[in-house]
């Protein structure tokens, strides 16, 4: 019996190689956290890239690994819908407690309630404050020390833009980190102890927000926030309890992970990869091209889930109506039949911008242009100040087959000469 627990990249290579395929847990949460899966991808992909597993700790589900089907999945929400949860865990009031685990029309209409915050004309206008923000959190840092990244950068400058987005408390800005690792992860956020203390929190964060939003009700209020445009929609204004709270979460975890996971995963993976930060260093023109390609590399969201809605022959392999569908974008990205040597970060890479990170379709990322904008801009502003933020440590990794995170990333800065 192979030890998940203790995996390391060479054992889990050697499983890899010689087990037989119906033995390959990919839904282990440990293999994500020793970052030991990528062999279990790379057999799936090149032997079963729609692979049925009947059975693991979270029932049988289907595994599509490759960067095609995928597409061919998450493109298709007449026959495979999201309406049973996003997550390959079963979790009660997974279905249709946000927009993103509904299917059309109401979907379309909660979905579009709350988009415009994040439209073009609405993005330019928040490069001046994301740009200050940023700012004041870099020039605040030690100097020739090391410090934990993901807690002093990655985490901070998200959760300022959380607030802003949501017009919450300023003081109050770090509940929304609380609640977004709870949210993801559970007791194993290190927040709680269990799982019934993750609900009584989710009821913390609902009683919350609806304080906030009986005040967004007011038609005389004005503003331009998440939380308003959802109290003046008559679509939204009166969404039950279970479904605001699902629309709350998706819109802190949207905003959170992608961004904060990609800070982290950037600067790890300059730091693997010395020779793309050497190239960064003589082509800052190459920051939007890298960013595209940070958030390859990383996949923030390790997979999402559909279930069939009907009886469906994918690849040669038929599902069945009801069965469950794991799209890993982890493994997509990853598919070196459309990324060449995809192991490495290679910021000039052509067609980074292929990555599957923001799904596809109906479902894909709302606030994708504001993720790479908050990249962008941080790698602009690392640019003006330091030669290199060095890796001094070993990262941890968030205990998760769904969030691939990181908490903790010893760095020192080195200022330019």
């Amino acid at each position: 019996m192979f030890d998940y627990r203790s995996a390391t990249k060479d054992t889990a290579q050697g499983f890899a190689d010689s087990a037989d395929l119906g033995e390959l847990d990919v839904s282990n949460h440990f293999l994500f956290q020793q970052d030991a899966i990528w062999p279990f991808f790379d057999r799936l992909r090149q032997e079963d890239p729609v692979h049925y597993h009947s059975d693991s700790r979270y029932g049988p589900f289907w595994s599509v690994t490759s960067h095609a089907a995928i597409k061919e999945v998450d493109s298709d929400h007449k026959r495979f819908s999201s309406a049973k949860g996003i997550g390959i865990l079963d979790s009660p009031g997974a279905e249709s407690s946000s927009f993103i685990s509904m299917d059309p029309p109401k979907h379309d209409t909660q979905r579009a309630t709350v988009s415009p915050v994040v439209a073009p004309p609405n993005l330019a206008k928040m490069e001046g404050l994301i740009r200050s923000r940023v700012i004041d959190i870099l020039d605040g840092l030690p100097i020739g020390e090391t410090f934990n990244w993901v807690d002093r950068v990655s985490i901070e400058l998200t959760t300022r833009m959380l607030a802003t987005l949501f017009d919450f408390p300023f003081e109050d800005r770090k509940l929304l980190t609380r609640w977004s690792d709870i949210g993801t992860i559970g007791p194993r956020s290190g927040y709680i102890s269990t799982w019934d203390e993750a609900g009584a929190e989710m009821q913390k964060c609902l009683e919350y927000f609806q304080k906030l939003f009986q005040q967004r009700l007011d038609p005389s209020h004005e503003g331009f926030d998440l939380l308003t445009l959802l109290a003046h929609d008559t679509e939204t204004r009166d969404m039950p309890p279970s479904e605001f709270l699902g629309n709350l979460m998706l819109l802190i975890v949207g905003g959170n992970d992608t961004t904060r996971n990609s800070i982290s995963g950037g600067v790890l993976a300059l730091n693997m990869f010395p020779d793309q930060y050497q190239k960064l260093r003589q082509d800052l023109s190459l920051i939007p091209n890298m960013v595209a390609e940070i958030i390859r590399w990383q996949t923030p969201l390790a997979h999402m889930r559909r279930t069939a809605l009907e009886d469906v022959e994918l690849r040669g392999k038929s599902i069945k109506k009801g069965d469950k569908v794991i799209m890993w974008y982890v493994s997509g990205n990853r598919d070196a039949s459309v990324f060449e040597d995809p192991n490495k970060l290679i910021i000039d890479r052509k067609n980074a911008r292929q990555h599957v990170s923001f799904g596809f379709g109906i479902h894909r990322c709302m606030g994708n242009r504001l993720a790479e904008m908050q990249l962008r801009v941080l790698w602009e502003e690392i640019s003006k100040r330091f030669h290199k933020v060095e890796v001094v440590g070993q990262p941890e990794r968030v205990v998760s087959n769904f969030v691939r995170g990181y908490s903790q990333l010893p760095v020192i800065l080195h200022p330019l000469a």
